[in-house]
């Protein structure tokens, strides 16, 4: 199994094919399910939520093989997860994107739960007092409502 850092890869990473966009339509769509989920797993494991499309990102390339996504093709596969709502575009020319590796519904959960844990579910607070805290910093809203903020 190769591996980016401490991210174990899928197979499909491995085959120059899934770095070039398929015209087949069933084989487009194996691919760019293939891809979703690859960005969803790699960007919840190193807990990121901003994703370029040009810029070099790790993810989007294979060095052992010799290729990476083209700008077109990431923003296909980025477009899949922003029709699915598990991600949104941060501008209009879609340069990147904020991926929610939660989805909406999770994350009010999570967020809920956080405050629930720390009984504070009744406790009126800003966004910023709560992204501020100690015990913020050691959790997934850290990072989170600093994008936010």
């Amino acid at each position: 199994m190769e591996r980016l850092g401490d991210f174990e890869l899928p197979d499909f990473f491995k085959d120059p094919s899934y770095f070039t966009l398929q015209p087949v339509g069933d084989a487009r769509q194996a691919q760019i399910r293939a891809w979703k989920q690859l960005i969803l797993d790699y960007c919840r494991t190193k807990r990121i939520y901003i994703v370029p499309v040009e810029a070099e990102f790790p993810l989007f390339s294979n060095p052992p093989i010799e290729r990476s996504l083209s700008p077109e093709a990431t923003e296909v596969f980025l477009s899949a997860l922003v029709m699915e709502g598990r991600a949104e575009w941060t501008d209009v020319h879609h340069t990147e994107c904020l991926v929610l590796w939660r989805s909406i519904h999770d994350w009010a959960n999570y967020i809920l739960n956080f405050l629930n844990e720390r009984g504070l579910e009744s406790w009126v607070c800003t966004v910023e007092e709560v992204h501020s805290g100690d015990e913020t910093r050691e959790s997934d809203l850290f990072t989170f409502f600093a994008l936010l903020i």
